[in-house]
């Protein structure tokens, strides 16, 4: 089985430890990864805000970055949910424009390919506990992509629960959006802050000592939050959790 990790644009900038914790964990479950070097953007932001011609380029770059993989393994639900969702619609645009099949052939190439991490763990690999440890009280945030175009649904709490000294308690409010939505926080600061407000308060009543979610884009801007209100909870992507078997401290 070949597997290559998309890291992603988030992840390879700000958050490098989540792609090493993806390595990290999949190789401790015996799953050799590549890491193809002419990745790049998969072409969200672009999409995202309305400049679909721009975004082309990416898929067909993604598809040959990633050619000959049996799968893609990405640590982002939104970025996932890019290829999955947005990538056949791409095609179909371009086909019914006159353009041809290329963009919609590459699309069906990579879509089935293409899984977000606990997909991978749970669904390909057969596994929910992955041997990790993390003596913390956590709770779960399921970002937007994740929850509503991927449906990852009970996924990644499976993973969470299986995971020693792991205390994993309810976030009230979890599905409604914690307001970053890519360029939608950029566009509509006011109520994305406010939506980042929200959940950051649902995120202090749970006394938990850590918030994870599955995309490290939302985990910014609900940790960001959790700063400016001088909060302690720790947040931290679901990789580095399950690639973890020793005592974490909270700095």
């Amino acid at each position: 089985m070949r597997v290559a990790l998309f890291v992603t644009c988030v992840n390879d900038t700000l958050y490098p430890q989540t792609g090493r914790a993806v390595v990290t964990l999949l190789e401790r479950l015996g799953v050799s990864v590549d890491f193809p070097s002419e990745q790049s953007c998969c072409g969200q932001p672009q999409f995202n805000t309305g400049y679909r011609y721009e975004s082309e380029p990416l898929v067909r770059r993604y598809a040959k970055a990633f050619e000959g993989y049996d799968y893609i393994v990405a640590p982002s639900g939104s970025c996932a949910a890019m290829v999955r969702d947005n990538y056949p619609r791409i095609g179909r645009k371009a086909a019914a424009e006159g353009r041809g099949g290329e963009l919609a052939e590459l699309a069906a190439s990579v879509v089935p390919r293409t899984l977000e991490l606990t997909e991978f763990l749970v669904d390909v690999l057969g596994v929910t506990d992955v041997g990790a440890y993390y003596p913390h009280r956590v709770t779960y945030h399921p970002t937007c992509h994740g929850l509503r175009m991927l449906g990852l649904g009970e996924r990644p709490r499976r993973l969470l629960s299986a995971v020693r000294g792991l205390e994993l308690v309810e976030l009230p409010g979890a599905q409604e959006c914690c307001g970053f939505g890519g360029t939608f926080a950029v566009k509509n600061a006011a109520v994305s802050a406010a939506m980042g407000a929200d959940k950051a308060r649902n995120i202090e009543t749970t006394g938990a000592s850590a918030v994870c979610t599955v995309d490290n884009s939302c985990q910014m801007h609900i940790g960001g939050t959790l700063s400016r209100l001088g909060s302690r909870v720790r947040p931290v992507h679901i990789a580095e959790i399950l690639a973890n078997t020793e005592e974490v401290p909270f700095r």
